[in-house]
């Protein structure tokens, strides 16, 4: 059985598989690119919503590689890591590439906070510990960083106490966890992402510099960093945002990344950023990581939608009644209102509009986790049963979707 290895500094792309049918798609398209495949990845918060095991998904992989005779290095991610409980269970089942989420230790409202409160907020993270390096003001306000040959970067006094309030506890957590996982894994190779990307504000290069350096100083070693780049990575859909404003800023996080690192820059939500995927592919070259999850879930209805509309039908209904409620844990810019004037599932002529445009495909993602764990057609039969069944008779069709879908994603990487 062919076993997850770590991949390094490769690019690479990560291909989420929420129902663990869409390897054999996600195969075809990736033999057709140089990106290193992470073909299991999914994150804890998924797998309860799926009522997925860390080993189920594991197998699932597993299973679709070996049946197709892949021999070739792929990876493994646990997603989006909370606690060392999380990482305990992804290292038991296999799992070898960790992605930390201290999401819930970031200070957003750093942004928005007056001089003396920044230096307020520092004295109180000095006293907790949580910026223990007694000289860590003079390491920063003392030099230049000469980030590339173009970027050269130095702290004010606020701008670091700035990055220091809004990040110092995430990178206190961020060294707690890549300490779980090192004793997790024992002496199994490993490689590690942090992903800051699921917070309000955005990561100003400067603060991604502070980020990286003091993990550095820390002695955490990470393959990935995910910062929260401006504009917005909603699910499912096209980056929302000024192009320009966000490759001018890319470019000096992917220098910084290089420059801490090297490291790779990952991108999160990054299925359907068909816009912005020729820039991110031009600025970070190998150095990049692209992750991608609900967008196969969506290929997988859009089979239920050609072949079985009755089906899709009831579960665009289902969906309605509960969007209001699932999309509370997302940023997504689709409303109540939006959802309500959606015309009803008829068949073939409302598929573009539930599958190709932004408030179909949200209200289609958000609600996954409830179709898959709780919803029922009009005969009792739970949704997730009757859509495996479906993808098991029509194999060769959701291969073709997945691989179509995913073949648009890596060629317009590959086009920067």
């Amino acid at each position: 059985m062919s076993k997850p290895v770590p991949l390094g500094l490769r690019r690479s792309f990560g291909f989420g598989d929420r129902l663990g049918l869409a390897t054999p798609g996600h195969l075809t398209a990736a033999k057709q690119f140089d990106f290193a495949p992470i073909f299991a990845q999914q994150s804890i918060r998924e797998m309860s919503r799926t009522q997925r095991s860390p080993e189920e998904v594991m197998a699932a992989a597993q299973g679709a590689l070996d049946r197709a005779g892949y021999e070739k290095p792929w990876g493994a991610d646990a997603d989006h890591l909370k606690t060392p409980e999380d990482v305990r269970r992804t290292a038991d089942a296999g799992f070898c590439f960790f992605t930390i989420d201290p999401s819930e230790f970031v200070n957003d409202q750093a942004d928005h906070l007056s001089g003396p409160e920044l230096e307020s907020s520092v004295a109180g993270l000095e006293t907790s510990g949580a910026l223990p390096d007694p000289g860590w003001k003079e390491y920063y306000l003392g030099q230049a960083f000469e980030v590339s040959n173009g970027l050269s970067l130095r702290f004010t006094r606020e701008a670091l106490f700035r990055a220091a309030t809004k990040y110092a506890r995430a990178i206190g957590r961020t060294a707690v966890m890549s300490g779980a996982i090192q004793q997790a894994c024992g002496e199994k190779p490993l490689e590690i992402e942090v992903s800051v990307d699921e917070t309000d504000s955005a990561t100003s290069p400067l603060e991604h510099l502070f980020y990286g350096l003091e993990i550095k100083r820390r002695l955490v070693k990470v393959v990935s960093l995910a910062p929260r780049f401006p504009g917005d990575f909603e699910k499912g859909i096209d980056y929302r945002g000024d192009l320009a404003s966000f490759e001018a800023t890319l470019e000096q996080h992917a220098a910084i990344a290089r420059f801490c690192g090297p490291y790779k820059i990952s991108v999160h939500s990054g299925s359907d950023k068909f816009s912005a995927y020729p820039i991110i592919g031009r600025v970070c070259g190998d150095l990049l990581h692209v992750k991608t999850a609900g967008t196969s879930y969506l290929e997988a209805l859009r089979v239920a939608a050609r072949v079985a509309p009755e089906l899709f039908a009831q579960i665009a209904c289902y969906c309605r009644s509960r969007f209001e409620t699932d999309r509370a844990s997302y940023h997504i810019s689709t409303t109540q209102a939006e959802v309500a004037a959606l015309p009803g599932f008829s068949g073939p002529t409302e598929e573009p509009m539930y599958l190709d445009h932004r408030v179909g495909r949200q209200l289609l993602h958000v609600c996954f986790g409830s179709v898959l764990t709780a919803g029922q057609d009009d005969q009792g039969r739970p949704f997730k049963s009757r859509l495996v069944e479906l993808l098991h008779d029509h194999a060769d069709l959701h291969a073709s979707l997945i691989e179509k879908h995913f073949v648009k994603h890596l060629s317009l990487l590959c086009q920067g």
